[in-house]
């Protein structure tokens, strides 16, 4: 397979995080936001959207949106499951993926951010505490589900890893990018902690991937 990505999107970490825990051969090819490349004609070609990632599979048009890429490895590569076999629990583990995919970052994506910054003159430090709530609304919300519902485990549903965790620790990540307070949020911290001890998450982290700054 091969994925347009980029180090920091938290959408392209989730779907490199599925494509090694299923043990799935890919070639990332990087497309760097900040110079714009993602709005250059030949990857508007790619992605209408200009947005990571897009991954191709063989013939046809790539895919995109990070949650139909998860459902789409799942499907056609059902050998490491990331999605648990019963329906309530497998509801629960998208529901969490979607608090973070669908609820939280799309507000503090880099072109919203931009488009913010420059349409209403909003300062840098104005927009980096309007990320910083909507990371704390995200992560209070997780936290409160995982502590207060039953099916929290080892992970946050149950004792495999899931989809869940996939948005789960892409969001953790982005507290350290972005300064975000998190003594808060204990259970999300363990969790995300745990998720990273696994190889196959900790070679996909967003400082280890070509164009990332050094430590």
């Amino acid at each position: 397979m091969k994925m347009y990505g980029n180090w920091r999107s938290a959408a392209a970490f989730r779907v490199r995080i599925a494509l090694n825990l299923k043990g799935i051969a890919y070639e990332e090819t990087f497309i760097d936001l900040d110079a714009g490349d993602q709005l250059k004609p030949e990857f508007l070609a790619i992605n209408p959207q200009g947005a990571v990632p897009a991954l191709f599979d063989g013939e046809g048009p790539p895919l995109t949106q990070s949650l139909a890429i998860l459902d789409y490895l799942e499907e056609t590569h059902p050998g490491t499951p990331l999605l648990p076999a019963d329906p309530r629990e497998r509801a629960r583990a998208r529901s969490l993926a979607q608090v973070v995919a669908c609820d939280t970052h799309p507000l503090y994506v880099p072109r919203v951010r931009t488009y913010v910054m420059e349409t209403y003159g909003v300062p840098r430090e104005t927009m980096l505490g309007f990320v910083r709530h909507w990371f704390g609304r995200g992560l209070a919300t997780l936290e409160t589900r995982l502590t207060q519902e039953p099916g929290t485990g080892r992970f946050a549903q149950g004792d495999f890893i899931s989809h869940a965790d996939l948005c789960l620790v892409s969001l953790w990540i982005g507290t350290g990018i972005f300064g975000v307070e998190t003594q808060a949020y204990p259970t999300v911290r363990r969790i995300a902690e745990e998720c990273l001890t696994l190889d196959a998450i900790a070679k996909a982290h967003p400082l280890r991937q070509p164009g990332a700054p050094k430590p």
